[in-house]
């Protein structure tokens, strides 16, 4: 079996992925292959958007990469605000503060992207599963393959006036059954959350997605480390100036 097989076979088993040993990507550009034909396999051609993690320091010296990482989005992945998702369905489950946004307009690969190619600015949560061992045996490549711990997300609702948000100044906070476990700022984020997007559209997931489209919704990484749950709970994300969105883990 090749890289996407053995990825999706762990999945489906809810079981800790092992280091794939000779099926392993090499570097990250086979690592962004693999995660493609991962895409292919699950009939996720186009995908529904992107997650890009890594976007901080702390979590790059973490994962052992130099800059971020992005994996695809599934259309079976995004959820509404206030939705209900069983905890039992994930495998060592967490969550993270993300900013949000969906695409106005195609942005090919390479290009530069800004604020105009933006439809909306919302808060978001990514659901992430902690399904790896040691990171050092498994290696990044494998794991921007299996889409650096995406799991599942929830989208928030765009103010009216998100337009006017200063998106590197807004602070976010997330919260566990009302107690808050981490926050951050947007600058977090490369800078500026839009950095973040900058880099994706010459990241090498765009390259090997044919760029972004119209409609998509990225994920533009977390203003907090991920939080990791215990058990069933109440979460929270808010942002000053672009609302709060929330799930429940039954």
């Amino acid at each position: 079996m090749d890289a996407a097989d053995l990825i999706l076979e762990a999945r489906r088993a809810k079981r800790v992925l092992a280091p794939l040993g000779a099926a392993a990507p090499a570097d990250l550009d086979a690592g962004y292959a693999a995660q493609r034909t991962v895409a292919e396999r699950t009939g996720a051609i186009p995908p529904f958007g992107f997650k890009i993690g890594a976007t901080t320091k702390q979590m790059q010296d973490y994962l052992g990469l130099s800059g971020p990482a992005a994996g695809f989005v599934p259309a079976s992945s995004p959820h509404a605000d206030g939705t209900v998702l069983r905890f039992a369905d994930f495998l060592h489950p967490g969550v993270e503060c993300e900013v949000g946004v969906r695409l106005a307009r195609d942005i090919p690969f390479g290009a530069d992207a800004g604020v105009d190619d933006l439809a909306a600015v919302f808060p978001a949560i990514e659901v992430v599963e902690k399904r790896y061992g040691d990171l050092g045996e498994l290696g990044t490549p494998t794991l921007v393959a299996d889409c650096v711990f995406h799991a599942a997300g929830v989208l928030g609702e765009a103010p009216a006036g998100w337009r006017g948000v200063d998106l590197a100044a807004i602070r976010g906070e997330l919260r566990v059954d009302g107690v808050v476990k981490g926050s951050g700022f947007g600058r977090d984020l490369l800078g500026h959350p839009l950095e973040a997007l900058r880099w994706l559209a010459k990241s090498p997931a765009a390259r090997e997605f044919g760029g972004l489209r119209a409609g998509q919704v990225v994920w533009l990484g977390s203003v907090t480390p991920p939080i990791w749950l215990d058990g069933p709970c109440a979460v929270e994300v808010a942002f000053e100036g672009l609302g709060k969105v929330g799930l429940t883990f039954a």
